[in-house]
């Protein structure tokens, strides 16, 4: 990601807290000079991250053993008003992003696969586990063959936490504020006119 070293997030701790808190991943990966691009949720199985994707995806061809990956985590992000600070500044985007780049670790056992669903749908549930998935759910039994289930061995942590860190106190006090504001207002205003357009 492009430098400017006061955006960058350098420690590992804070840069997985974005995975663990925005799970669901673009992960990009190339071969023979084509991209291949898709988004899931990936969870953490120790140091390693851990996701599934329908095997009919174009990109199962590429996700195989030692195959490098990128996944992408994109936390909050804004517009940035210079009306919200009390210095004369120019307009800007404040955003939290992190990459983990990797390899592939193809996962084939149908047990592993199963467990790792269980996992996610537990890790997903938090705090209040409302559903859990069971193992032995026959169900699951029809589902495995049609998922490709895979690891990443993740090899580098990069965090580009870009939040008005060049600003005075006040102004980025109130940068945080509008990030705040401005994600759930548009979440919100958006979802509604999705849902409107729709349904």
């Amino acid at each position: 990601m492009y430098p400017p070293k006061h955006h960058q997030e350098h420690r590992t701790s804070t840069i997985k807290q974005v995975a663990l808190a925005y799970p669901f991943a673009t992960l990009v990966s190339v071969k023979d000079q084509t991209p291949y691009i898709t988004h899931a949720p990936l969870i953490f199985h120790g140091d390693k991250l851990v996701g599934h994707i329908d095997k009919n995806n174009p990109h199962t061809d590429v996700l195989k053993d030692n195959h490098p990956i990128t996944a992408i985590f994109q936390g909050p992000q804004t517009y940035i008003s210079p009306s919200v600070y009390t210095t004369k500044q120019l307009p800007t985007w404040n955003y939290i992003i992190a990459h983990a780049t990797g390899v592939v670790a193809l996962i084939e056992d149908a047990t592993v696969v199963k467990k790792s669903m269980v996992a996610m749908t537990e890790f997903l549930e938090n705090p209040n586990h409302k559903f859990t998935l069971d193992l032995e759910d026959p169900r699951m039994d029809r589902l495995t063959p049609h998922i490709h289930c895979f690891e990443i061995n993740v090899q580098h942590w990069e965090g580009k936490f870009k939040l008005s860190q060049d600003k005075i106190p006040t102004d980025i006090e109130n940068a945080r504020l509008e990030l705040i504001k401005n994600n759930q207002k548009s979440i919100e205003s958006f979802v509604n006119r999705l849902f409107e357009d729709h349904f």
